[in-house]
C-alpha cells in the first residue's frame, strides 16, 4: 500500500518495526515476477520473430527455438516459486474435510514438513546435475552455456523450500485458488516453522551425502517413505512432493543405487522439449481473453445464435465454457473466470440453481477434446504420436461431449419454463461483429498449423500476441502497463503449478519405464484379458480413479507411458487411446470426492460442497455416457480420417 492510499498512517508503527524485512521481500518479489513476466512474453516474441525472419529472409532468428525452450524452464519454476509464495501450488482438497482446529493444525504442519524435504533433495539433486552440465559445457545457442539456464532449478527449489517452511503453520498448499487462509497464532505458527526448518536441514543433509555416496541406501525398503509421502498428500501436501519424493525415493532405494540427480535429468529433457512451450503460450492467450470483456462478447454471440430455443442460455454457457477451456486446460480458469458471469445469466432467466451449478461445474472441463487443447498437446508429446492427427481425432469427441450437455440444458430449459431470447437477425449479425476477432482465433490457429505455415510452438506464440493485440489495442480493455504485467504474473504462477508437477512426474515415470512395470503390466493383462471390449471397461474404470485423484497433466506423464503398450497389445489405435485417456481424465475432475471442478465450484459460487456434489450427479451420468460412446464406437475418433482420404 503506498503512502497516498487510505489508511497508509494505520501502518506507520508496523512499517517502522518491520521495514527493511517487508520492503526487503517486496523488492525480491517484485524482481522474481519482473524477470519471469519477462521470459514469457520473450517465450511470446521469439517464435513471431523467427516467422517474420524465415518469411521476409528465407531463414530463422538464430537460436530461436532453444532459447525459447529454456525460457520455458525459467517461466515454469520461477512461476512455480511465486505459486508457493502465493500459496497456489496443486493440492488435492482431502485435507480440508479435517475440522479447523488443532487436526487441520497438525495436518498443515506434517504435510509442509514432508514437502519440505522432498524439496530439499530436489535442491540437492539439482546441483548436482548442474555440476555435472556445467563440466560438460554444452552450449544453448549464442554461446550461452546450458548450465545458465539450468540454474532455474536449483533457485526455484531452494525458494519454494524456503516459503514453504515460512509457511509451514499458517497455510498448506492451496487446493483451492483464491482460498483465504486461516489465521494461526504465534506459538504454533513459529513451533510449526522450526519443525519444517528441521526438515529442511536434514533434506539438504542427506541430499548432499548422496550426491557424494549414492549408494548409501540401496536396497533399503521404500514403502515406508511412500506411505508418509502419500499421507502426506492426503493431508494436503503439493501434489510434485508426492511424485518428486516417490522418484527420489526409488531412485535411492534401488539396488543400481541410481543418482538422485536422474530426477531432474528428467525434469529438464521434458521441460525443454520443442512442443510443450506451446503450453504456457497457449495458457497465456487463454488469460488475455478472461481478462477482458471477451467472455462478455461470445456470451452475446451464443445468446443471440441460440437464445430462442428452449434453454438456450444453458447451450450459450456450455459453449463459452468449451471455448474458454481450449486455451486454458483443465486448469480451473474457466470456472473462476466465467462462473460468477454465466451463474448470474442462467439464474436471471429461471434456471434452477442446482442445475446452473452442475451445469457450470461440468462446463469448466468441457473443451479439452478440441484443438488445441492443452492435455492434447501434452498427450503427444509424451505418447509420441502426431499432434495433428490428435487434434482431428478430438473433433467429433469433443464436440459430441458439447453436445450432450447442452442437449440436457434444452431439457432444463423446457422443464423450467426459463425464459427464451427471441431471435433478432440484426442483433445477431451486431453480436457476430463485435466478437469477430474472438470468434477467428481458432480458425487462425488451426489454419497456421493445418498449412503447415507455423509449427505448434509458433502457432501457440501467434496465439498469445493475438490475443494481447485484440485486448490491448482493438478493444483496449486492458492495460499495457499496468494489466499486461498482472496477467503475466497470473499465468505464470498456474503455468508453474503444472510444470512443477510435469517436471517431476517425468523422473517417476523414468523410474517405472526402468523397472520395466509397462513391460510386466502388459504380460499381467494379457494373461487376465482376452477381449478388447473387456479391456477398454476395464481401462475406464482405472483412468476414472486416476482422474479423481490426479490432474490431467500429471496423469499424463505417469499413466501415459503404461498404458500405450497395453493400447497396442490388444490392437487400439494410438490416436483412439489419447481420446478415451483424454475423455475419462475430462469426467475425473467432476467425480467426488475429491474432482477438482467441485472445490473450485464451491468456492467460486460460495455454496457447500455437498450441494455441489449433488447438482453435478445428472452431468456426471451424462458425461458418462459421452465417454462410453467415445470409448466403444471407434468410428467417432478415427472417422474423420475415413472421410479425409487420410492414415493417422
Amino acid at each position: 500500500m503506498s503512502p497516498a492510499e487510505p489508511g497508509a498512517e494505520a501502518e506507520g508503527p508496523q512499517r517502522s518495526r518491520h521495514g527493511f524485512p517487508a520492503l526487503l521481500s517486496l523488492g525480491f518479489d517484485r524482481a522474481e515476477g519482473f524477470v519471469t513476466c519477462l521470459a514469457l512474453a520473450a517465450m511470446a516474441l521469439l517464435p513471431l520473430a523467427e516467422i517474420v525472419a524465415r518469411y521476409v529472409h528465407g531463414r530463422g532468428v538464430p537460436g530461436s527455438q532453444p532459447l525459447v525452450q529454456h525460457l520455458t524452464l525459467w517461466v515454469g519454476f520461477l512461476g512455480a516459486s511465486l505459486a508457493a509464495r502465493e500459496d497456489k501450488l496443486l493440492a488435492l482438497a482431502t485435507g480440508t474435510f479435517l475440522p479447523e482446529g488443532g487436526w487441520r493444525l497438525a495436518a498443515r504442519i506434517f504435510s509442509s514438513t514432508v514437502a519440505v524435504a522432498v524439496t530439499a533433495l530436489l535442491f540437492c539433486a539439482t546441483v548436482q546435475f548442474l555440476a555435472t552440465e556445467r563440466d560438460a559445457g554444452s552450449q544453448i545457442a549464442l554461446g550461452i552455456p546450458v548450465w545458465v539456464a539450468m540454474l532455474a532449478l536449483p533457485i526455484s527449489f531452494a525458494l519454494i523450500a524456503l516459503r514453504l517452511t515460512w509457511k509451514a503453520a499458517t497455510t498448506g498448499a492451496s487446493a483451492t485458488p483464491g482460498a483465504a487462509a486461516p489465521d494461526v497464532a504465534a506459538g504454533p505458527r513459529w513451533a510449526g516453522r522450526g519443525v519444517a526448518a528441521l526438515a529442511l536441514a536434514g533434506g539438504l543433509a542427506l541430499g548432499f551425502r548422496l550426491n557424494g555416496e549414492p549408494e548409501l541406501l540401496a536396497g533399503t525398503p521404500a514403502w515406508p517413505v511412500l506411505a508418509v509421502l502419500i499421507l502426506a498428500t492426503a493431508l494436503g501436501a503439493p501434489i510434485y512432493a508426492l511424485l518428486g519424493g516417490a522418484a527420489l525415493v526409488l531412485f535411492m532405494t534401488d539396488d543400481f543405487a541410481v543418482p538422485i540427480a536422474a530426477v531432474p535429468l528428467e525434469t529438464y529433457s521434458l521441460t525443454v522439449s520443442q512442443t510443450l512451450p506451446a503450453i504456457p503460450l497457449f495458457t497465456l492467450a487463454g488469460f488475455l481473453l478472461a481478462e477482458g470483456n471477451a467472455s462478455q462478447r461470445l456470451i452475446a454471440v451464443f445468446r443471440a445464435l441460440f437464445g430462442w430455443v428452449p434453454g438456450g442460455t444453458a447451450v450459450m454457457a456450455a459453449v463459452v465454457c468449451a471455448f474458454f477451456t481450449i486455451f486454458t486446460g483443465g486448469s480451473g480458469v474457466t470456472i473462476l473466470a466465467l462462473g460468477a458471469l454465466l451463474f448470474a445469466a442462467l439464474k436471471a432467466e429461471n434456471y434452477r440453481e442446482n442445475f446452473s451449478l452442475g451445469l457450470l461445474t461440468a462446463s469448466g472441463s468441457l473443451g479439452l477434446l478440441l484443438p488445441p487443447a492443452l492435455p492434447l498437446i501434452l498427450y503427444g508429446i509424451v505418447a509420441e504420436v502426431s499432434m495433428t492427427d490428435l487434434f482431428l481425432g478430438g473433433l467429433v469427441p469433443g464436440v459430441l461431449l458439447v453436445g450432450l450437455v447442452a442437449a440436457w440444458g434444452v431439457r432444463e430449459g423446457i422443464v423450467s419454463a426459463a425464459q427464451r431470447t427471441p431471435f433478432s437477425g440484426k442483433a445477431a449479425v451486431t453480436a457476430l461483429w463485435r466478437a469477430k476477432w474472438e470468434l477467428s482465433l481458432p480458425v487462425f490457429i488451426l489454419g497456421a498449423i493445418f498449412s503447415g505455415k507455423a509449427t505448434l510452438m509458433e502457432a501457440a506464440a501467434l496465439a498469445a500476441v493475438y490475443a494481447f493485440v485484440v485486448q490491448c489495442v482493438v478493444h483496449r480493455e486492458l492495460s499495457i502497463l499496468r494489466g499486461v504485467p498482472r496477467v503475466l504474473r497470473n499465468c505464470s504462477v498456474l503455468v508453474g503449478g503444472v510444470l512443477l508437477i510435469l517436471g517431476v512426474a517425468k523422473g517417476l515415470t523414468n523410474y517405472l519405464v526402468d523397472a520395466q512395470v509397462p513391460d510386466r503390466m502388459v504380460a499381467w493383462v494379457e494373461g487376465h484379458i482376452a477381449s478388447q471390449l473387456v479391456f477398454l471397461l476395464a481401462l475406464n474404470v482405472f483412468l476414472l480413479v486416476v482422474g479423481c485423484l490426479m490432474d490431467i497433466f500429471s496423469a499424463t506423464i505417469v499413466v501415459v507411458p503404461l498404458i500405450v503398450p497395453l493400447g497396442v497389445a490388444f490392437g487400439v489405435d494410438p490416436i483412439h487411446l489419447g481420446i478415451i485417456f483424454i475423455a475419462n481424465l475430462e469426467l475425473g475432475y467432476l467425480t467426488p470426492p475429491v474432482g477438482l471442478n467441485l472445490f473450485l465450484a464451491s468456492y467460486r459460487f460460495e455454496r457447500p460442497l455437498l450441494q455441489i456434489c449433488r447438482a453435478v450427479v445428472p452431468m456426471l451420468i451424462i458425461r458418462t455416457i459421452g465417454v462410453l460412446l467415445v470409448t466403444y464406437v471407434p468410428w467417432l475418433t478415427m472417422g474423420i480420417f475415413e472421410v479425409l482420404g487420410r492414415t493417422p
